[in-house]
């Protein structure tokens, strides 16, 4: 075929393009690819391919390869390395082809994709980080990390740090997060949503060096003399020293039924306590394992089938709980009186009805009761 052949067939055949050697690929690639190429101010996605110096080099596919300039990044060196070959990153097109060949991008863009990945590490290896407090609601704390928003859930703070509110009102709640904003918190990231944007913080589990050697003092089994710090619906508050305070459950109060830890606590009062459990840098504490067990007292006073005078101190879906003795009570079942309408119509708080022992278990604290009304004699 000869050149005037060749150009007929070229002529005769327009969707076959021969490659000129003067013509340069990104011209190319427009006349033999049926794809809309990317203009200036794109966004774009590529995997790395990896580092070359300075620059970060992205395979774009059919639109060449994509370069990135470390240096639009700050802190690059801590950054970059978190990034492996075969990451995606969405960047933000410069410059379709520039001096080097290259498809130049905006690291701006890539940025964000960058510290999500960090975040996820920083998760994984539990590390610690002082971030401000941005705002608080009835939820939480809102607080920023590399210029993006996270929560820190009102769950997740330290007992120090949790609200102190009587009856759990949430508009006092609230007042009390507010103090915290514009103040520097030490959490560490316990979940990375990066579909939903969502970062979530918790304080529980940031402990500074000095925190921990306070901590490293303290065993479970001890006991200590603390300050009441705050009262409230689930338990008593106790400062055990500057920075540190221990929680004391409502159950951990006394032996006998609290239903009310104001009748038995003062902010300012001092109590002794014996630490039950320590973790996550969390110290649980019991005022009432000081106290002589009341079961062991009458571990051989009560046996299966005794009757025996009991105070009714409470109402619940499975029954009533019946007083035997000051810390001792057992469950009268529910099905004792056919139904709860059956049950409150027999017998009511603070009166003192004959109940039969069923079950009798001291060193488990366990004890079911057979209610008797008016009998005198054992059910069989």
């Amino acid at each position: 075929m000869n050149e005037n052949d060749t150009a007929l067939a070229t002529n005769d055949a327009p969707s076959k393009v021969a490659k000129p050697k003067t013509e340069h690929i990104m011209d190319y690639l427009l006349k033999t690819i049926n794809v809309l190429m990317p203009k200036v101010g794109d966004l774009v996605e590529g995997a790395i391919i990896g580092r070359d110096g300075p620059r970060l080099l992205i395979e774009l596919g059919v639109f060449g390869t994509g370069v990135i300039y470390i240096t639009e990044l700050n802190e690059a060196r801590q950054v970059i390395k978190n990034l492996r070959p075969g990451d995606k990153v969405t960047s933000k097109v410069i410059e379709l082809e520039n001096e080097e060949g290259f498809v130049e991008l905006s690291l701006s863009q890539a940025g964000e994709e960058i510290v999500w990945r960090e975040a996820e590490e920083w998760m994984n290896e539990k590390k610690t980080m002082e971030l401000p407090v941005l705002d608080a609601n009835k939820g939480g704390l809102v607080l920023e990390w590399k210029g993006m928003q996270g929560f820190l859930p009102a769950s997740q703070l330290r007992v120090g740090h949790y609200p102190r509110v009587e009856g759990g009102s949430q508009d006092k709640i609230l007042e009390e997060l507010k103090k915290f904003i514009g103040k520097t918190m030490t959490v560490t990231i316990i979940s990375v949503d990066q579909k939903e944007g969502k970062f979530i913080f918790s304080e529980k589990g940031a402990e500074t060096e000095e925190m921990k050697g306070i901590i490293s003092k303290y065993n479970i089994g001890d006991t200590v003399e603390g300050e009441v710090a705050g009262v409230v619906d689930f338990g008593v508050f106790i400062k055990i020293e500057e920075g540190l305070e221990g929680l004391a459950h409502i159950s951990e109060l006394d032996w006998g039924l609290v239903d009310d830890p104001n009748q038995l606590f003062k902010v300012g009062d001092k109590v002794k306590v014996k630490i039950i459990s320590i973790k996550n840098g969390k110290f649980s504490l019991s005022a009432k394992a000081l106290k002589p067990d009341p079961w062991q007292e009458v571990k051989d006073k009560y046996k299966k089938g005794d009757i025996v005078e009991g105070v009714v101190i409470r109402f619940s879906r499975y029954g009533a709980l019946v007083s035997v003795e000051e810390g001792v009570a057992g469950l009268a079942h529910i099905s004792e009186f056919e139904d709860e309408k059956a049950m409150k119509s027999k017998i009511e708080i603070g009166k003192t009805y004959p109940f039969q022992i069923t079950l009798f278990d001291a060193d488990e604290r366990k004890m079911t009761l057979s209610y008797l009304g008016d009998e005198k004699e054992s059910k069989s």
